[in-house]
């Protein structure tokens, strides 16, 4: 999280607090402008959301007593940097019914976990596991 804190006051960043808002390479808000994209100066790298944004967005959302959304956040920091087909297998291994067992859920937590840092998205998954095997969730549905 940033280093000062953050409130609902704050909110939304990119109007109350642009100084503190960058993107993926660094770059702040007023120097991602269309004269900057015309002239090949911004990317879609630099518009890309960054672990710290979403970080931030969870501070807000704490201090707004909306915990359930900070986690949100906080877990969307984590996948940041996980690749896009990671995501995407283990979004479907989510879906009721994919999985086969709680086994092939354990292994994406633990690839989370162990691959990309992802502490708590790796819990996440590790909690889904519990639940559909509580519920009978891993019979194929489909």
């Amino acid at each position: 999280m940033s280093k000062e804190h953050l409130s609902v006051a704050d909110y939304p960043l990119a109007e109350k607090r642009p100084e503190i808002v960058r993107g993926k390479q660094g770059k702040q808000l007023d120097e991602i402008t269309l004269e900057a994209l015309l002239e090949d100066r911004v990317t879609l790298e630099d518009l890309r959301i960054t672990s710290a944004a979403l970080r931030q967005q969870a501070e807000i959302a704490e201090s707004a007593g909306r915990s359930t959304l900070a986690a949100n956040f906080e877990r969307a920091a984590e996948l940041v940097d996980v690749p896009q087909d990671t995501i995407m297998r283990i979004y479907e291994l989510l879906r009721p019914g994919r999985a086969q067992s709680p086994k092939e859920l354990l292994a994406a937590a633990r690839e989370l976990r162990e691959q990309h840092g992802a502490e708590r998205m790796a819990a996440f998954v590790e909690e889904a596991a519990e639940v559909y095997e509580r519920r009978g969730l891993f019979k194929k549905r489909f």
